[in-house]
């Protein structure tokens, strides 16, 4: 990996789960930070560690309207993630998927930045192969409930591939698969905080089907790694899978979670699958491996334990 030099860095959607990590990481190094939110899923409370630090600065703004700043580097993670955030308004997650990400790539365009766009392992739909591959186009359904997001990253991805070919916009491009960790927003929906929740407060663990769909989860730490080692170095724009490639069935987590809390008294209960979600979901991480010497490195284990006692002390702080 070549050595780095201190940058100007945007981060949109710095505000959010990933993005606060993100932020942590660029200004440990030394990086100058302009973190963007329009705070629909972020939060102030994710940086507020970082508010008042010299090399910090906060802007609320919504990247569908366009951003005049300077920088060298661009991040763009903003976009809502979860079903819950992405189905509460379709159009609007559409919106920052095209809008929002024509709106980045102008902005790279004129400051001659490097950008890297946050796409996700959604793009592969419900894949028909195991597992999946770069080169893989996926099988989503494009008017289901789940294509306001699935398709505005596919769509965001073929935006970034043309300004690339048309203007010469450096991109890095890299699909993330289900990551959990501290400052997962508590009302998201998403599989690993509701059974963290839920197994914290004493309530069922809500497994969707018969719980034998597969995931595989990536601690927050070992994603933010391969996000940057993907921005810095020069040898691939991707896409790059970044994830877990160990599977883990939706009762094995749900088992995981019970052993990590500890003393629980939940029990695991089965209600029905939601519409086009998919069955198996699993990164061949080869490109990653390759390219930038990355895999995860925190198992399952720690990673809940650590993710637990981030809940444990957010369900005290508001109590």
């Amino acid at each position: 990996m070549k050595q780095h030099f201190e940058q100007r860095v945007l981060v949109t959607g710095g505000a959010g789960f990933l993005g606060s990590h993100l932020c942590d990481r660029l200004i440990a190094r030394g990086d100058d930070v302009i973190c963007v939110d329009n705070f629909f899923t972020g939060s102030r409370r994710n940086v507020g560690h970082l508010l008042g630090h010299p090399r910090f600065e906060l802007i609320r703004h919504d990247i569908v309207q366009p951003l005049y700043v300077e920088a060298e580097r661009i991040f763009n993670l903003a976009c809502p993630a979860s079903p819950q955030a992405y189905q509460f308004n379709p159009i609007k997650t559409i919106k920052t998927s095209t809008v929002g990400m024509v709106n980045m790539m102008g902005l790279a365009r004129r400051c001659g930045a490097r950008i890297l766009h946050a796409s996700t392992s959604e793009v592969y739909g419900d894949p028909e192969i195991h597992p999946q591959h770069e080169d893989y186009w996926g099988h989503v359904n494009p008017v289901g409930p789940r294509s306001c997001y699935d398709e505005g990253k596919r769509i965001a991805e073929s935006l970034m591939m043309n300004y690339h070919q048309t203007h010469g916009t450096e991109i890095r491009i890299i699909r993330i698969f289900n990551t959990y960790g501290p400052r997962m927003a508590p009302d998201d929906g998403r599989v690993v905080s509701n059974f963290i929740l839920q197994a914290l407060q004493g309530l069922d663990l809500t497994v969707y089907g018969d719980g034998t769909q597969t995931r595989s989860f990536c601690y927050v730490d070992d994603l933010i790694e391969g996000m940057l080692r993907l921005m810095d170095q020069d040898q691939h724009q991707g896409p790059i899978n970044v994830g877990n490639p160990v599977e883990n069935t939706m009762l094995e987590l749900a088992e995981a979670v019970l052993g990590a809390v500890g003393g629980s008294r939940s029990r695991i209960v089965h209600h029905p699958l939601p519409q086009d979600d998919p069955r198996k979901r699993c990164p061949d991480i080869s490109r990653a491996k390759q390219y930038l010497n990355w895999e995860p490195q925190v198992p399952l284990s720690e990673g809940l334990r650590r993710t637990v006692e981030w809940y444990r002390q957010l369900l005290q702080n508001t109590t």
